[in-house]
C-alpha cells in the first residue's frame, strides 16, 4: 500500500475549487451591479424572467396535476429511478416525439433534471477542457456558464437581427478548427423569439456536414410557434449529422419548477455509438436521475392532455407578442424585432436618439429607477444596445409597463 505524503498543514485554509471559480452567470454579473432602486411611487413590473407561472395567467392543465396526484397516491414512484429515467417514461417520450424522418426509441432518450440538466450533460459528454464550443450571440446565458465551468473555450457566432436573427453561417464556419467539439443551435430562440426557416436549417447542417461537427439542438420552445411560421426539428432534416436534441416539460407544459427534461440521441450513422452514448449514461449517474414522481407521470401527461391546452397557450402568447410589437414599435428610439415564437422579444435601442442614455445597461438602470419596470439588457446575451422583454404577463400588466416605457423614452429622447 502506498503511504500518504506528510501533512504539512498548520492552519485552516480551505479553497474553493477551480470549477467553482470559473463558474459564473452572465446575467448576475451585470444585473447584480445595477444599484438603482425601483421608483417607490410606482408598482414594480418585472419583464425579465422567463418563467410563465409568475402572474398566474398561464396554468398547467388539470390532466397534468391529476397525473402527478395519481403517482403520488400510488406510492410506487418514491424511490430512486434509473439514472437515465424510468423505461416507461423514456418510452412515452420516444413515442410522443418520434418522426418517420427522425425515429426515436426508448434507448435514444435520457430523462434529465430539467432542460438545463440536459444541456449540462450534452456539453459535458462532447467537450474536453481546452476544446472550444460555438454558441449563438445573442444566446441563452447558461450555455456560457456551463462551458466556462468545464474549461471549454467559448466562441460566438452571430445571429443577424436584420434577417430575423438567422445565423451568420459564413462567420460560424470561420470559427471552426480541430478543437471545436460541438455547436449549440437554439430554435425557437431565447432571447430572440425567432424561428428558423427550413432552408436556413439545411444550410446550417451543410456547414456541420462539411466540418464533421456534431450539434446540440436546444429545442425547448419547439411547440411555441406563432402563425405563419413552422418549426422543423433539426434531426428531421439530416441523416448524416449526429444531433443531441434537448427539451422538456418546462415551457410547453408551463411547469419549469418540475425539473424534467430530456436528451434525444439522433445518430443514424452510429457516430455516437463508440463512446458518446455510454458517456451520457455515465454522466447521468452524477445526480441519479430526475424527479421520480414527475417522470413517472410522463405517459399520462404526454398522452392525455387535451390539445386545446397547447392551442390556448400559443394563442395567448401570440396575442401578447402582437400587443408588445404594436405598442413598442411606435416608441421613438426603439426598434422591435418581431418575435416568431417562444415568449421573448428583442428590442434595439438607438442610443443616438437619446440625450443621456449611452448603452443598454444605462437604459435598463434608468427605466428601473424612474418607472419600476425591469427588463434585461442585451449585454447579458452578448448583444449590446438591445433589451429583452418577456411577454408572459397579463395584457393589462404589459400595457401598463409599455406605457411607462413610452413615457420614459419620450423624456429622454433628443
Amino acid at each position: 500500500m502506498t503511504s500518504a505524503a506528510p501533512n504539512t498543514r498548520s492552519s485552516w485554509k480551505v479553497n474553493a475549487s477551480i470549477i467553482s471559480k470559473r463558474t459564473s452567470n452572465p446575467i448576475r454579473a451585470i444585473v447584480d451591479h445595477i444599484k438603482v432602486k425601483p421608483n417607490v411611487n410606482k408598482s414594480m413590473i418585472s419583464l425579465a424572467l422567463g418563467d410563465p407561472t409568475l402572474f398566474g395567467n398561464f396554468k398547467i392543465h388539470q390532466t397534468c396535476t391529476d397525473a402527478v396526484a395519481k403517482q403520488l397516491h400510488s406510492y410506487k414512484s418514491n424511490g430512486y429511478p434509473p439514472s437515465t429515467g424510468y423505461l416507461h417514461a423514456r418510452q412515452a417520450v420516444a413515442d410522443k416525439f418520434t418522426l418517420p424522418e427522425a425515429p426515436l426509441t426508448a434507448q435514444d432518450v435520457i430523462i434529465t433534471s430539467g432542460c438545463s440538466g440536459a444541456l449540462d450533460m450534452c456539453i459535458g459528454v462532447l467537450c474536453n477542457e481546452g476544446d472550444n464550443i460555438l454558441l449563438p450571440r445573442p444566446g441563452f446565458s447558461l450555455y456560457q456558464t456551463l462551458a466556462d465551468s468545464k474549461g471549454v473555450e467559448v466562441r460566438y457566432y452571430d445571429l443577424l437581427p436584420e434577417n430575423n436573427w438567422e445565423m451568420d453561417l459564413k462567420q460560424l464556419e470561420s470559427l471552426i478548427d480541430d478543437r471545436t467539439a460541438t455547436v449549440v443551435m437554439n430554435n425557437p430562440s431565447n432571447p430572440c423569439g425567432s424561428v428558423f426557416r427550413k432552408q436556413h436549417l439545411l444550410d446550417f447542417l451543410a456547414v456541420c456536414e462539411r466540418n464533421h461537427l456534431p450539434v446540440i439542438a436546444d429545442e425547448i420552445y419547439c411547440d411555441l410557434v406563432f402563425s405563419g411560421n413552422e418549426f422543423f426539428p433539426l434531426s428531421s432534416l439530416t441523416t448524416t449529422v449526429p444531433v443531441l436534441a434537448v427539451g422538456g416539460l418546462a415551457k410547453k407544459y408551463l411547469v419549469p419548477g418540475w425539473r424534467v427534461g430530456w436528451i434525444f440521441i439522433y445518430d443514424r450513422q452510429n457516430v455516437f455509438a463508440a463512446e458518446v452514448r455510454e458517456g451520457l449514461n455515465s454522466l447521468s449517474q452524477l445526480i441519479l436521475g430526475s424527479n421520480s414522481l414527475i417522470q413517472a407521470s410522463l405517459p399520462d401527461i404526454l398522452n392525455n392532455t387535451d390539445p386545446s391546452f397547447y392551442h390556448d397557450t400559443r394563442v395567448q402568447l401570440e396575442a401578447n407578442a402582437k400587443l408588445s410589437t404594436d405598442i413598442l414599435s411606435k416608441v421613438p428610439g426603439l426598434k422591435v424585432i418581431v418575435p416568431q415564437g417562444a415568449m421573448y422579444v428583442m428590442i434595439a435601442i438607438n442610443v443616438a436618439e437619446f440625450k443621456d442614455i449611452d448603452n443598454d445597461i444605462v437604459f435598463t438602470e434608468k427605466l428601473l429607477g424612474e418607472e419600476s419596470v425591469m427588463c434585461l439588457p442585451g449585454s447579458v446575451f452578448q448583444c449590446p444596445n438591445f433589451i429583452r422583454i418577456v411577454f408572459t404577463s397579463p395584457p393589462e400588466v404589459l400595457q401598463d409597463a409599455y406605457q411607462r416605457m413610452a413615457e420614459f423614452c419620450a423624456r429622454h429622447h433628443v
